[in-house]
């Protein structure tokens, strides 16, 4: 079961943030987040994007979607470019 609601507390309790304050970061209302927070409603797209840019986490920690990812962070085109190609030509020997 995907908890989102969880995930949310948890993130917004981990950076000492009060709902208040976290609905005038966001332009909602208090009660909109502790609706996400109680699991009677989930955050619309937008707000899920605004929440990982305030958090510094990606919208699928925020969902409980596990996956792995390698981090590129600081790493050029070209760099990036070789990593996918190691990664693809891996998943291809796998698959053979």
């Amino acid at each position: 079961m995907n908890m989102i609601y969880l995930r949310l507390k948890e993130l917004r309790n981990a950076n000492n943030l009060s709902q208040a304050q976290l609905a005038r970061k966001l332009g909602i209302s208090k009660s909109a987040v502790n609706a996400w927070e109680m699991g009677i409603s989930k955050p619309h797209i937008e707000y899920l994007a605004e929440l990982s840019r305030v958090y510094g986490v990606s919208a699928d920690y925020i969902l409980n979607i596990e996956r792995d990812y390698i981090d590129a962070t600081g790493l050029s085109d070209r760099e990036r470019r070789i990593v996918l190609d190691l990664v693809n030509a891996l998943k291809e020997e796998k698959n053979s």
